[in-house]
């Protein structure tokens, strides 16, 4: 199904859905995507600066690509997206219905950011969220940020310009009909991003989460996507789909 345009409804109607996107994506993740041990949950807020932040030990590298390990499917090729950015500096800036994987439902090892306008909405809300952003990454929690929404004069260049140039400054451009993009940030002693950028209108590929260094679990953001929108109501689909909200019925005197 290709993504609506979600400016042409009041950010409520996308506040909605992505409550129940979010628990879509939990259940996909939990339902034999994550290896034992990890748990997807969804929180309303989840600091970074919390003392339960785990880095899995690599020694789980000498697994197989794709092998099942001990109860999930866990990636350990470089994904493969259009755009893959690397460095070894390190990240100095300081420090949401958000998905976080954790370990044995204490220590967080990856989170997964859904943007919503209100992130975007002023100065101080966008900076809020690339704070956390960075610091998650700091830490050494890996971060998936999908953002369905297209760049403000906040991030005219979009957010992951802006999240990637707290970590190593350079040129950044969407391509031709792509204002969208979905990019995971894989951290460690060296910091990647995977980046796709998507236009309305767009599938959504299944995007990489990092659990480790080096291992990551695809998240089905299509799939999740579609049965959330199935299961929406008919008003609210007509009014994203057409930009036209429904008009208040009037009651006759």
């Amino acid at each position: 199904m290709p993504i609506h345009d979600w400016t042409r409804v009041p950010s409520g109607l996308f506040h909605d859905f992505h409550q129940s996107w979010s628990i879509g994506i939990k259940h996909a993740l939990n339902a034999g995507r994550l290896p034992k041990g990890l748990s997807a949950l969804v929180e309303q807020r989840s600091g970074p600066k919390e003392p339960d932040i785990l880095t899995i030990e690599e020694r789980t590298r000498s697994q197989r690509t794709g092998a099942a390990i001990s109860g999930g499917a866990l990636t350990l090729d470089k994904p493969a997206t259009k755009i893959v950015r690397r460095t070894t500096k390190a990240i100095y800036a300081a420090r949401a219905n958000r998905i976080v994987v954790k370990h044995h439902l204490g220590r967080t090892v990856a989170v997964i950011e859904i943007v919503s306008p209100g992130n975007k909405d002023s100065k101080a809300a966008l900076r809020d969220f690339l704070d956390k952003t960075i610091d998650f990454l700091r830490q050494g929690v890996h971060v998936l940020v999908v953002d369905l929404f297209p760049p403000t004069k906040r991030d005219p260049l979009g957010i992951h310009k802006l999240i990637w140039d707290e970590i190593h400054d350079e040129d950044f451009v969407f391509p031709p009909g792509k204002d969208r993009i979905l990019a995971s940030y894989e951290t460690g002693k060296e910091r990647a991003a995977y980046v796709e950028p998507i236009g309305v209108g767009d599938p959504m590929p299944d995007m990489p989460l990092f659990v480790a260094p080096g291992m990551h679990v695809p998240v089905p953001l299509e799939s999740t996507y579609c049965a959330e929108w199935d299961v929406s109501p008919e008003a609210f689909r007509e009014a994203v789909e057409t930009g036209i909200m429904p008009e208040n019925d009037v009651e006759d005197d």
